[in-house]
């Protein structure tokens, strides 16, 4: 029988992607140029030392008199956070200890870059299980190592959110559930639902259209999922076509632009609920090819253009928008469950970068919303200064807009009541930012 990839060629992978990231490549560039039989194994070992990288960090600069090589120390934290399950009191261990340090061993001599520090290693980790509890109280009022988030995004969640910076973090170092979106043009929620019971999936509906499974599975072994018949999206991400279609009947004539639109998702729900005249837009060519695939399979139909929603002249044809979606670009610090990289790829710089870009695209879109129109403007972000911050300046300087009723930020955190989104009651959802932006009538 033939046997998977043994944990010394994991953890010497996993390394690899984590010392990238540290270097400022994200996974989602590393991980495709693995083997497919490394990929799964590998993935589920970067997400979990990235999660507990701000302890790993620690603990190693106790472990090593000096800060060991790049690649030594991307091994040597690779170990120390899949020993950390055992020594936190997480339940049982993913790998017994002794497995984890005699596999580091060995990962470290199958590569150059650490096969003379193989016996380092060996001593490092051995050291550290004689004397994790000392070691471990000894980095206990270490932020970053207690909270595995970069100090300064620590800092601005404790500015932000004061009452809830614990319970965002804490939520954004857990693995996110896998929700759907049910597709109303082929099927319905409930019998969609009974078709998941069939075949042994549990899940419960949230907001609209949305199904949340007990457990992750694979696209593969989800009922008519290659027809069409649902989506993977977060429950966050589904209140975007709730707040731009709701309250009024819309015509097939009505012209809709979703702006940044890529991979398609938030487009792709919006055609769901209505018949519309939509554009989709995104710079990327190859995400635009995105937006392409997820309407092909879903069976909708949109026009999608490659252009930059920044700079309307080269694009627009002077048609007024009846609704526009834009979902900015932003720090993703809202989404940090499912991508654990973001949060050691940002820099506190990025955020006003990143302000300023939304900025320019708010006030490049908004004269191409016809009077009497909605702009609902989305960020997947817990950060203020890309959502209620962005919108209240906003609003200062343009007289024409009002904000109608908004979710405002939804925070990651523990379970709100039934359906309810907003500011004060964290959900078991990714971290979103919306608001919406009504244009006064003529």
């Amino acid at each position: 029988m033939p046997h998977g990839p043994t944990l010394a060629t994991q953890l010497r992978h996993t390394a690899a992607c984590v010392q990238a990231v540290v270097e400022g490549r994200s996974l989602s560039e590393v991980l495709p140029a693995l083997p497919p039989a490394l990929r799964p194994g590998v993935q589920a070992l970067s997400f979990h030392v990235l999660r507990h990288l701000g302890t790993a960090r620690a603990l190693v600069a106790l472990l090593a008199q000096r800060k060991p090589a790049p690649a030594v120390q991307a091994l040597l934290c690779s170990a120390v956070a899949l020993l950390l399950d055992e020594a936190e009191g997480q339940g049982a261990p993913r790998y017994a200890p002794h497995t984890v340090v005699n596999q580091a061993v060995e990962a470290a001599r199958q590569a150059r870059p650490t096969e003379r520090q193989a016996s380092f290693v060996n001593a490092c980790l051995r050291r550290f299980l004689r004397e994790r509890a000392d070691l471990l109280a000894e980095i206990g009022n270490d932020l970053v190592a207690r909270w595995n988030h970069p100090l300064w995004w620590i800092q601005r969640l404790q500015h932000d959110h004061p009452g809830h910076w614990q319970a965002i973090l804490v939520a954004c170092n857990q693995p996110g559930p896998m929700a759907l979106r049910v597709n109303r043009r082929r099927t319905d929620r409930a019998t969609y639902q009974q078709a998941l019971q069939a075949i042994g999936l549990a899940s419960h509906p949230a907001g609209s259209d949305g199904l949340v499974l007990e457990a992750p599975q694979p696209v593969e072994r989800l009922p008519g999922f290659a027809e069409g018949h649902c989506s993977v999206q977060d429950t966050a991400a589904q209140v975007a076509a709730d707040l731009l279609l709701g309250g009024r009947a819309w015509a097939p004539t009505d012209r809709v632009l979703d702006a940044c639109a890529a991979p398609g998702g938030k487009t792709a729900h919006l055609l769901e609920r209505a018949e519309l005249n939509l554009l989709a837009i995104d710079v990327d060519p190859r995400r635009c090819e995105r937006i392409e695939d997820t309407l092909r399979r879903l069976r909708l139909r949109a026009e999608v253009r490659c252009a930059d929603a920044a700079q309307p002249a080269a694009w627009w044809d002077g048609q007024p928008f009846n609704a526009i979606l834009l979902d900015a670009p932003c720090t993703a610090s809202g989404i940090v469950r499912r991508h654990p990289d973001v949060r050691w790829l940002r820099r506190a710089s990025d955020v006003d970068a990143l302000v300023a870009t939304q900025r320019a695209l708010l006030e490049a879109l908004w004269p191409l919303l016809k009077p009497g129109g909605r702009l609902v403007y989305a960020t997947c972000s817990v950060f203020r200064a890309e959502g209620a911050e962005q919108v209240q300046a906003f609003l200062v300087h343009h007289t024409d807009a009002r904000q109608g009723p908004s979710p405002g930020h939804l925070l990651p955190g523990a379970a709100a009541p039934s359906g309810e989104f907003n500011d004060n009651h964290p959900g078991g959802h990714d971290g979103f930012f919306y608001a919406c932006l009504d244009k006064a009538p003529p």
